[in-house]
């Protein structure tokens, strides 16, 4: 079996609706995903699966989640290896030790282009960072996250696609996660 990383990009649905996680694992369970499990109450599932593909997890996902909770959600899907790689990409390490919480990582369902870091350079604050590494978004705040632009100016749009963003605790916990 292979061990996989969902990322929801909202667990709201709807006004002072939140989804329980405990729900999620059991909609994960009832498609036949093994040993579902989630990581703090925002929207992160790990599981194990045999003979599916990613694209065929997220849109299973999507689909069951739309069923049980009326409401469509996309889900970031990726197996363990690429999730570790992610983990290892870091491009902000001396950050991550510091400031773990001030650095996120918007995980995309399709690469980012080059043309997709130049336009959002002009949001990005002196005080803060910007890379794309193998396809994702790196950010760096040094600041208070919620006031940044550069964290306003990341829509589908303009981030180039379906992504979810994730800090750094989180990020290393579902690396710990999938590592076994």
């Amino acid at each position: 079996m292979t061990t996989y990383v969902a990322l929801l990009y909202s667990i709201v649905l709807g006004p002072g609706r939140r989804l329980v996680m405990s729900d999620l694992r059991a909609m994960a369970a009832a498609l036949g995903l093994a040993n579902p499990r989630t990581l703090v109450a925002t929207g992160n599932l790990v599981f194990e699966a045999n003979g599916s593909s990613v694209a065929e997890l997220e849109r299973s996902l999507e689909a069951a989640f739309a069923q049980k909770f009326g409401k469509h959600v996309d889900i970031i899907v990726r197996d363990a290896e690429a999730w570790l790689k992610l983990v290892a990409a870091n491009p902000f390490p001396e950050e991550s030790g510091r400031d773990p919480d001030q650095v996120a990582v918007r995980v995309m369902r399709e690469p980012v282009t080059p043309e997709v870091i130049e336009r959002l350079r002009p949001y990005v604050s002196a005080d803060e960072k910007l890379a794309a590494v193998n396809g994702d978004i790196w950010l760096y705040f040094s600041r208070n996250a919620g006031s940044s632009r550069l964290l306003g100016a990341l829509t589908p749009r303009r981030a180039g696609g379906i992504g979810t963003s994730r800090n750094w605790n989180t990020v290393r916990r579902l690396g710990e996660m999938v590592a076994g």
